[in-house]
């Protein structure tokens, strides 16, 4: 509770509107910005636009969890909220799909989100379980607003479906490590740059299949798994666990594969 009173003073104290903040420079983009302001209204239609960012909750989930509880060595008292007494932060956490359930297994978590319409949207969605209240604090932002508040370091960051969307993938990245306490651990779901994902992650995800609105994804943003264990080693962080993801768009499901070529999913340690 005493981080969540220190970030209710860092950003809501001399601000006349929720909307209001400090201008921190910003690694966002703001055609992306637009793009996923038009879709706010559509977060939590498990059948719609973000269907298959519902489905990968089934893996996603499980793997932070796990890689929290195995690297800070945990017995967890409470088996039902294993992550009891941590510290997250969601960077991107649109209409807060991962934030909940990441509050369910006990943590506190902040989820920041540069777009306004889609941090109300988690906000009302969030009051709908009062139990929850206590565990979250959506903020409108950038990961750079949260680093420039000098508010205390996390158990761990997570940047799921987000590094394809910056424009500036190491001034991103160094924010996000920058938050995360030594021992700290950082969990990253992306996109590899490869030929395999230009074919199936954007032309076959966009047009053919449909599972994603034209336009969301941008091939060039795209990010090899080695660049991105470079960034993070520049920043004093080591990787833990690297792994594929697939989505199967017939079953409508994502499953663990060896093959890191189109999906993947990160687990970095903070030295």
């Amino acid at each position: 509770m005493r981080l969540y009173r220190q970030l209710n003073r860092a950003f809501l104290s001399n601000r006349r509107t929720y909307g209001q903040r400090p201008v921190v420079s910003s690694t966002m983009d703001a055609d992306e910005i637009k793009h996923f302001r038009s879709l706010a209204n559509t977060w939590w239609d498990e059948t719609g636009e973000f269907e298959a960012l519902h489905a990968m909750n089934k893996i996603r989930i499980p793997f932070i969890r796990d890689g929290l509880v195995q690297q800070l060595e945990m017995s967890p008292r409470n088996p039902a909220e294993p992550l009891q007494g941590l510290s997250v932060v969601d960077v991107g956490s649109g209409g807060g799909l991962l934030t909940e359930p990441i509050a369910r297994l006990g943590a506190f978590v902040v989820g920041i989100e540069p777009v306004e319409e889609s941090t109300k949207i988690a906000q009302l969605h969030l009051e709908e379980d009062p139990r929850l209240l206590p565990r979250v604090k959506y903020i409108t932002g950038s990961v750079e607003d949260l680093v420039s508040t000098e508010a205390e370091t996390f158990d761990a960051v997570v940047a799921s479906e987000v590094v394809e969307h910056v424009n500036d993938l190491e001034a991103f990245m160094a924010s996000c490590c920058s938050l995360v306490k030594p021992g700290g651990s950082l969990f990253v779901t992306t996109m590899n740059k490869t030929l395999l994902s230009r074919t199936l992650a954007v032309f076959g995800a966009e047009k053919v299949f449909r599972i994603v609105p034209e336009g969301t994804h941008d091939w060039q943003k795209f990010v090899p798994p080695s660049d991105l264990q470079s960034i993070l080693e520049k920043n004093h962080f080591h990787t833990r666990l690297l792994h594929g993801m697939l989505y199967m768009p017939v079953l409508r499901e994502w499953r663990w594969v060896p093959d890191t070529s189109i999906n993947y999913a990160l687990h970095a340690v903070k030295d």
